[in-house]
């Protein structure tokens, strides 16, 4: 018995997953990659939750590349674009602008991020990223994986992917706006199909350390509908 008890204490661990192998793996929990590349583009609705329960009317278009975000409120609506092309632009008419005005290029660059449909993890190598994994992290009572990836400007996403699901749960992003350090944090579930594609229903966000964070709560999304590239484009330009 004793030789047994022995021999089983001795049993190597299990080796650790390689970054390639968890990016596959959530890949193919989010839906594969023909269901991936079936879509042309992606159209969310739903609403901003903000903390005390102020709420707007939300709306979101993704399509080759290109994003366009609308919040509204009683006849106003803020919107935020990126073109696909390098420019990002906005139309904020709760400070009293009715007119679009170009992005600095580092809030166009985090617009760019959220235009990718399948997310930034899964467009990383496509984008010269790299990928590393950084092991185990606890999040809710879940030991989940735990992926780095680090763009060319140096922008950083940490992921924590639950390990039955193989979705992303939470992501940690590290920016550079305007010369100094933004740290924020996103955490996603309610995921559905879309398409064939998994997404969250639910993003909760904010600044690393807040108490308090918005959320966004999708009720209704497509897949593929019309997205011309005029949507996305800055008006007067």
């Amino acid at each position: 018995m004793l030789l047994l008890a022995s021999a089983a204490v001795a049993q190597p661990a299990a080796p650790a997953p390689s970054a390639d192998e968890l990016v596959q793996k959530n890949l193919a929990a989010r839906g594969g990659q023909a269901a991936m590349a079936g879509l042309t583009s992606l159209t969310l609705d739903g609403k901003l939750v903000f903390p005390g329960g102020f709420e707007l009317t939300y709306h979101e278009v993704r399509s080759g590349g290109a994003v366009r975000v609308e919040a509204a409120l009683q006849g106003l609506t803020l919107v935020q674009a990126y073109d696909g092309k390098g420019g990002g632009w906005r139309i904020n008419p709760f400070e009293g602008r009715k007119d679009a005005e170009a992005m600095g290029d580092d809030e166009a660059r985090s617009l760019a991020d959220a235009a990718a449909i399948q997310g930034v993890l899964l467009s990383a190598k496509a984008d010269g990223a790299t990928i590393t994994y950084l092991g185990r992290e606890d999040f809710d009572g879940t030991d989940c994986y735990k992926l780095k990836v680090t763009q060319k400007d140096g922008d950083e996403f940490v992921y924590l992917i639950d390990p039955d699901s193989m979705l992303e749960v939470k992501i940690t992003e590290t920016r550079r706006i305007r010369g100094a350090v933004q740290v924020s944090e996103t955490e996603l579930g309610d995921y559905e199909a879309v398409n064939g594609v998994m997404f969250p229903m639910s993003v909760e966000s904010g600044p690393q350390g807040a108490s308090e964070r918005q959320r966004t709560i999708i009720t209704k999304a497509a897949a593929n509908e019309a997205a011309p590239a005029t949507l996305f484009a800055q008006p007067g330009k």
